[in-house]
């Protein structure tokens, strides 16, 4: 799962505020997502489809909140692949890019810790659940590919609705998609709870490679369905 900034960050916060900002916004992502798996496998009685539900209406709600609560102070990305996308395009110095990173992955693992603690799993205990096969790679470069050019696009032409667009895209994805981790913060941490979110740890490095092609295929798409242009205003580069 991922997001993406719904307006500019806040030009006068500092590095270390944006830097909190992302690190929490995203272990507040990955507590929605593990623990809305947690929570509704347990009240499903067996039923998949009403925990899947459960799992995607959760964590699309949080996600719209997550984006409308972090945006102003970080842009809300949540995810490494929007980082490098946003980097490419300008919108974001790679000294910043590289810094959010490390924020990105070290709030996803403290997300899934909380999630356990509050669900009563065991904290960080690696996943066994299989997930792995061309079809789910497929699904994490299409789900991916998605994310990214809906950032993309709306960024520049729909900017106060990009919470609603991404957080709906997302929900949808956890139906027409296999899998729609769509983010290797997410990915990496998921791979730490042994529950229904969880992923087994040999199956990490094909989907972070699928969600690298996906944003790849992206940059390059819609690069060029929407280019820069002299008239395009862009945030400035921090």
């Amino acid at each position: 799962m991922s997001s993406a900034p719904s307006a500019p960050a806040a030009p006068r916060l500092s590095l270390p505020r944006r830097l909190a900002a992302e690190g929490l916004g995203t272990g507040f992502l990955l507590a929605a997502i593990v623990g809305s798996g947690i929570l509704g496998e347990r009240l499903a009685d067996g039923n998949m489809a009403i925990a899947l539900l459960v799992n995607a209406l959760a964590t699309a709600a949080a996600l719209f909140t997550l984006i409308e609560w972090f945006a102003p102070v970080s842009g809300a990305h949540f995810n490494p692949v929007i980082t490098a996308a946003l980097t490419v395009r300008g919108d974001l110095s790679a000294r910043t890019a590289l810094a959010y990173v490390p924020a990105q992955m070290g709030g996803a693992v403290g997300g899934v810790a909380l999630a356990e603690l509050m669900f009563g799993e065991p904290v960080w205990s690696w996943s066994t659940r299989p997930r792995h096969g061309a079809t789910q790679l497929l699904g994490e470069v299409v789900s991916t590919f998605g994310l990214v050019g809906v950032v993309w696009v709306c960024t520049r032409t729909r900017p106060t609705a990009v919470a609603g667009i991404v957080a709906a895209y997302i929900g949808g994805g956890f139906w027409f998609t296999p899998t729609d981790f769509a983010n290797p913060a997410v990915t990496i941490a998921r791979a730490a709870t042994d529950t229904f979110s969880g992923i087994r740890p040999a199956d990490v490095p094909g989907f972070v490679l699928a969600e690298v092609a996906g944003v790849i295929v992206a940059i390059l798409v819609f690069g060029w369905l929407l280019p820069a242009s002299p008239s395009t205003e862009r945030p400035p580069r921090r």
